[in-house]
């Protein structure tokens, strides 16, 4: 018997798939996630990013947030998981992001993350988005994505 999987497997028939031509300014999607402690040693071994400021309660206590903090580009990631599964969605592909980092999240925070369609330009089908995430309404990460989507095939 084969040791099962870490992933799960998914039904390609339950995969939404917005093509460019379905893409509209104004569209947007949220995802709230809760930072859990593993959460942020899980990215720490991922990344290399082993900063007692993520790491070390005794260390992070010294510091001017006086705890822990989850890694900027951890809540950064939670972006990326609304570009590539919800807006635009699967066959998405990532050109540029900026990212403007206003306070820190905690583990125990929950981050809501809002992603908008802001401009589409059919040269390359790439749409840009505004992204916000937050903690308890304030805005902690925002930027803006550049992403290539895939255009709708051709009936044959």
């Amino acid at each position: 018997m084969a040791a099962p999987s870490s992933r799960q497997a998914v039904d390609p028939r339950q995969i939404k798939t917005l093509f460019f031509e379905d893409l509209r300014v104004g569209m947007r999607e949220i995802i709230m996630k809760s930072v859990m402690e593993t959460d942020v040693v899980g990215f720490a071994q991922i990344s290399g990013d082993e900063n007692p400021i993520h790491l070390c309660d005794t260390y992070a206590a010294g510091t001017r947030f006086g705890q822990r903090i989850a890694h900027g580009l951890y809540t950064a990631s939670l972006i990326s998981a609304v570009l590539g599964t919800r807006l635009p969605g699967p066959g998405a592909v990532y050109r540029s992001q900026t990212l403007n980092f206003h306070a820190p999240v905690t583990i125990g925070d929950v981050v809501t993350v809002v992603v908008e369609v802001v401009e589409l330009v059919p040269e390359g089908r790439k749409v840009r988005l505004h992204c916000d995430a937050s903690v308890d309404g304030k805005t902690v990460l925002d930027g803006e994505a550049i992403v290539s989507v895939p255009g709708r095939p051709k009936a044959r």
